[in-house]
């Protein structure tokens, strides 16, 4: 299952829950679903609310990104050290690794 990196980005702003998707565009038209989850058809619904720059949400988004990509590089690390100590690899999966 794939990350949904904006929302997850969206949710650290505003304390969360403070946002929907519009519908229809500026000038009336449907927005189809599949192209609703944009930055452009962001909607604030939370009063006091702010709206973060694109740019903001983007930060976000790499840093999420680094960040995972950081537990993966430590797991390989960890494993790696483990089997250099003489663990094999059934014991890693007995592990979860």
């Amino acid at each position: 299952m794939d990350r949904d990196y904006l929302q997850e980005a969206l949710a650290t702003f505003n304390g969360g829950n403070w946002y929907s998707w519009k519908k229809f565009d500026d000038n009336g038209n449907k927005i189809p679903n599949s192209e609703r989850m944009q930055y452009q058809h962001i909607k604030i619904i939370k009063d006091g609310a702010t709206m973060p720059t694109e740019a903001e949400v983007n930060a976000k988004i790499q840093e999420l990104k680094d960040a995972e990509q950081t537990a993966i590089n430590k797991k390989a690390s960890a494993k790696q050290k483990l089997k250099d100590l003489g663990l094999d690899d059934e014991e890693l999966k007995s592990m979860g690794l």
